[in-house]
C-alpha cells in the first residue's frame, strides 16, 4: 500500500494492482476495517464517525478527490479515508469482505458481482455518460467487420463491447474476447494481438497516440453507463445516518465537480497523479450529480442482469431490486434530487 500525500487531507491510500490486494487488505483489517470507529484524523472533526471508502484511480471519481481536498465530509459530520483501487472492482471486493464500508462502482460491473455479493446495496447514481466510454480500433483495423479479437475488462467493458458488436449486426460469439487489464489493452491493440476495444479514458487518448483510431462513443450506439455509491445490508443496518453524511458531501462535491471542473482537475492530480487534462475532458464528457433512481434507470439495470445470465457468465438472475435502493435518497437526505 502506498501513501500519497496532498493538501487539505489525509493521505489517500492505494492499492494498484491484484497481486497486492490480499496483502494490502490484511494490514488494512490490522487497522480496524470493516467497523465504522470514533475519530479525530484530518478527515474530519473530533469525534465524527470513521469509515474507509474505496474508489479507482482514474478521473470518474473526480467528486470524491474533490470532497477530500475541499474538507466536505468534515463539513458535513463523517470521516473519510479513501482507498484506490486499480479497478473499481477490486474496491467492491474490498467492500464485500469488509475492509470498507463504501465505495463507488459502476453500475454494470457491480450487477455482474451481485450473485456472489448478495449483501450489496447501492444507494444513490452520482454520475451518468455515454461519451466516457470509447470504441477503439487497432492501427491495421479498417471497419468493425474485420474485428476478430476484442480486449475486454470484465464487467461494464464486456457489456458495452458487446452492445457494440450487436449495434453492428455482428454476432458476439463470432469474436474472441481477450480479458486483460486496461492499462495494458492499448499495446494489445498497437501490436495486433487484439483489434478493438471499449475502454472508459484516459485508454482510448492513449491509444490514439499508438496509431489507434477513435471509431464512437458507447452513447452512438445507445449504451451508458452509471456510478453508483454502494455499501452492503449489515454495515448498512446500523449507519444510515453515517452513509447520509457520505451522501450528502458527495452531492456538494458533484456540484463543485462540474461547476469549476479546474479545482477537481488539480484535486483529482494532487490525490491520484490523474493528469489535469484527463479530468477536465472528464467533466466535459461525463454528468455528474447525486440523484435517486428512475424507472428507465431500473429497466436498464434488468436488461443488464439478463445480460450475465444469457451469455452463461453468471448461472442465476443478479437481484437487482434487493440491490438497488430507489428512495433511499429522499429518505436519509435533505434536499435530495
Amino acid at each position: 500500500m502506498q501513501n500519497t500525500s496532498r493538501p487539505k487531507a489525509r493521505p489517500v491510500q492505494r492499492i494498484a494492482g491484484t497481486v497486492f490486494l490480499t496483502a494490502a487488505l490484511t494490514m488494512v483489517t490490522a487497522c480496524g476495517a470493516g467497523t465504522t470507529d470514533a475519530a479525530s484524523g484530518s478527515g474530519g472533526g473530533a469525534g465524527d464517525p470513521h469509515i474507509r471508502v474505496a474508489v479507482g484511480i482514474d478521473a470518474g471519481y473526480a467528486p470524491f478527490f474533490v470532497a477530500d481536498a475541499d474538507g466536505l465530509w468534515a463539513k458535513h459530520g463523517v470521516d473519510v479515508d479513501l482507498v484506490q483501487f486499480a479497478k473499481g472492482g477490486e474496491g467492491v471486493d474490498a467492500l464485500t469482505a469488509g475492509q470498507v464500508q463504501m465505495a463507488g462502482n459502476s453500475d454494470a460491473t457491480t450487477i455482474g458481482l451481485l450473485v456472489q455479493n448478495p449483501d450489496l446495496r447501492s444507494l444513490l447514481v452520482y454520475e451518468d455518460s455515454g461519451r466516457y466510454l470509447k470504441v477503439v480500433l487497432g492501427p491495421d483495423v479498417k471497419s468493425p467487420a474485420k474485428i476478430r479479437k476484442m480486449a475486454v475488462v470484465p464487467g461494464l467493458s464486456e457489456l458495452a463491447a458487446t452492445r457494440f458488436l450487436e449495434s453492428k449486426g455482428i454476432e458476439p460469439d463470432s469474436v474472441e474476447f481477450v480479458t486483460a487489464d486496461p492499462a495494458e489493452i492499448p499495446a494489445l491493440a498497437k501490436k495486433g494481438d487484439v483489434d478493438a476495444y471499449v475502454l472508459w479514458e484516459p485508454w482510448p487518448t492513449k491509444g490514439t497516440e499508438l496509431g489507434e483510431r477513435i471509431l464512437q462513443t458507447t452513447g452512438d450506439y445507445g449504451f451508458s453507463y452509471q456510478h453508483w455509491l454502494l455499501s452492503t445490508s449489515p454495515w448498512l443496518k446500523d449507519n444510515k445516518d453515517v452513509a447520509a453524511k457520505v451522501a450528502a458531501a458527495l452531492a456538494e462535491a458533484a456540484e463543485k465537480t462540474e461547476s469549476d471542473p479546474q479545482a477537481a482537475a488539480q484535486a483529482a492530480k494532487d490525490a491520484a497523479k490523474i493528469p489535469t487534462d484527463q479530468t477536465l475532458k472528464a467533466v466535459k464528457e461525463i454528468d455528474f450529480a447525486v440523484r435517486d433512481f428512475t424507472a428507465k434507470d431500473l429497466e436498464g439495470y434488468e436488461s443488464t442482469a439478463n445480460f450475465y445470465l444469457d451469455t452463461g457468465k453468471l448461472k442465476a438472475l443478479p437481484d437487482v431490486s434487493r440491490a438497488v435502493q430507489r428512495g433511499w435518497l429522499a429518505d436519509n437526505t435533505k434536499g435530495s434530487r
